[in-house]
């Protein structure tokens, strides 16, 4: 088996949105990770899931140290993550499988996702790992922090330095402003002191973090630094902090969270001082968007396992796969899987043309990522709980992998920022940026370009978008409260939106391209998802779905959208 080989919506994003000269190099880097992660990499993550890392304090000597003790499982899944496929330097580095320049976007997401399948937790220090090179080389002294970076995006095990990000404080996680920990000036350096709540890979050698700076206004994040805390200092002695305890966590239980103390720590600043919250936002935002694709990984996963299983299982004579009930159970679930891939792919893309100076894709990955982070990872707990349940009572047990997911799916949801967050940056967005006419735009024009095929879809979705703007225009003129009370649903509903014109683009492109109608099947019924319809063609060929064979137009019709829905998105206005 090979996870890329079995995933049809990952070889509909890659023909989509890789460039011809990207495509073969990155098929390769997927065929290889695919199979890889279906054996190798699966089974070590199973064993390091069971064997968590333990906090060595002191030494016998009673010294402290401060160690983390690694189980050898978790240590050859790092070093397959940051050296064998360069996760974390894919984004900052060319010399890569077959790449001489720096790799698009798109292959570190994709690459990302599939690993994910295999091992969640490890990607938290490797999406912070990568993050934390692209803030300080964004932000931060190129003289001062080049060696940094260098280390941090290294191939290398001997020299390669993993990141982190320490944000949150005992009384201060979304409310920035109520950080406590201190900076003080020590010649060109700082010397920081505090308490980080929940700091994960908290013996990372690269820490970006906030503090509180001299002068700086106590009651607002402008008066909130960030800076950068070396493991170790230039003479090889520990920095001044302490790891407290580990965190006794539901989820990824691989990998370390804990508690740390920073005990006038000796950190350098990156950037401007009164801009440390609004730089730290960089890291925040990049690393949302990496949750969203983790969760789409976990989703993926899960809906393979469920429908491996009810094919190999046969009840009253049938398999469970042809059962009329357990295929209205799979098909949902396989669709939404379909859809998060796309606009994590589709995203990927709006971040590698912003890096590239195009300011309008700079606004709309703005609120595409909220909006992704929001929505997919709030699905993904539904998608994995549903997909455990399908297996029964041994979906229950911790020998399978089901279990596993439905722990790990629940952090997706609060890592960076929870649900309710996550739906008040969207809030934010559309009030600043005019976010919701920007989207929509950029989704009618894309409806707008479509073949004849795609077209009953396409006016569907077109009136949507409309409606969409109309109640955001009111969600925003409106009092604040009905605003924040309002603003999730919302955010679903352009997500919904969003996802199902992404899977009619990917449609219109498989037509066009001569690959056949099997996506526009899967365009169709989700869409006719949003109306709690589940389309009898679709129910027919389940096996197209999830395989990813071709149908004949006509199936495709068939599972045509219903008309659309004339209620409020939100459920407030309207």
């Amino acid at each position: 088996m090979n996870f890329a080989h079995t995933d049809p919506a990952l070889r509909a994003v890659v023909a989509r949105w890789a460039a011809p000269s990207d495509r073969d190099k990155l098929n390769t880097l997927l065929d290889r990770l695919g199979a890889d992660a279906d054996g190798r990499l699966d089974a070590l993550a199973a064993t390091a899931d069971k064997n968590p890392p333990v906090l060595q304090q002191f030494d016998r000597d009673g010294e402290r140290i401060d160690r983390i003790a690694y189980h050898p499982s978790y240590k050859e899944l790092c070093r397959a993550a940051y050296s064998e496929y360069g996760l974390s330097a894919l984004s900052h580095r060319g010399g890569l499988h077959g790449w001489d320049d720096v790799p698009p976007h798109l292959v570190k997401y994709l690459a990302s996702y599939v690993f994910v399948q295999a091992e969640f937790g490890l990607a938290c220090p490797v999406s912070m790992t990568d993050a934390a090179a692209r803030t300080l080389r964004m932000f931060g002294d190129p003289d001062v922090f080049g060696p940094w970076i260098d280390a941090l995006t290294s191939t290398d095990p001997d020299g390669a330095m993993t990141g982190a990000m320490f944000m949150t404080e005992p009384q201060a996680g979304t409310d920035i402003a109520r950080t406590e920990t201190r900076a003080e000036r020590d010649g060109d350096a700082w010397r920081l002191t505090g308490k980080k709540w929940f700091a994960s890979n908290p013996d990372a050698d690269v820490i970006v973090t906030l503090a509180r700076f001299p002068g700086g206004d106590d009651q607002s994040t402008r008066g909130v630094g960030m800076f950068m805390v070396p493991k170790a200092l230039a003479n090889g002695e520990r920095n001044s902090y302490t790891i407290d305890r580990l965190k006794d966590k539901l989820g990824t239980r691989s990998m370390p969270s804990g508690e740390v103390s920073l005990t006038g720590a000796y950190a350098l600043q990156v950037g401007e001082l009164d801009r440390g919250f609004r730089q730290m936002a960089e890291m925040v935002n990049t690393s949302r968007l990496s949750n969203a694709m983790r969760s789409s990984a976990l989703m993926r996963r899960a809906v393979r396992d469920a429908v491996d299983h009810t094919r190999e299982r046969v009840v009253f004579g049938k398999a469970l796969f042809d059962q009329p009930l357990m295929r209205a159970t799979l098909l949902p679930l396989a669709l939404d899987a379909e859809a998060a891939l796309a606009l994590v792919a589709y995203s990927a893309q709006c971040l590698q043309a912003a890096d590239a100076g195009d300011d309008s894709a700079g606004a709309l990955i703005r609120v595409l990522t909220p909006l992704a982070k929001h929505y997919i990872c709030k699905r993904a707990r539904v998608v994995t709980g549903e997909a455990m349940e399908v297996r029964g009572g041994n979906g229950y047990i911790e020998e399978w992998a089901h279990a596993r997911l439905v722990r790990d799916a629940h952090l997706g949801s609060i890592w960076e920022g929870s649900s309710n967050v996550i739906a008040l940056d969207v809030l934010r967005c559309m009030r600043k940026l005019g976010a919701h006419h920007r989207l929509a735009d950029t989704m009618r024009g894309i409806l707008a370009g479509l073949g004849p095929d795609c077209g009953p879809g396409a006016d569907v979705l077109h009136r949507r978008w409309n409606d969409l703007v109309a109640e955001g225009d009111l969600l925003v003129a409106g009092d604040d409260d009905t605003a924040q009370a309002g603003c999730a649903r919302y955010a679903n509903e352009l997500a919904r939106a969003a996802m199902a014109t992404l899977l009619y683009d990917l449609a219109d492109f498989a037509i066009t391209s001569g690959s056949g109608y099997r996506s526009l099947l899967v365009a169709n019924a989700y869409l006719s998802g949003d109306t709690g319809h589940l389309p009898g063609a679709a129910l027919d060929h389940l096996a197209a779905v999830v395989d990813g064979t071709d149908v004949v137009a006509e199936a495709a019709e068939a599972a045509q959208a219903a008309a659309p829905r004339s209620d409020s998105a939100t459920g407030v206005l309207l």
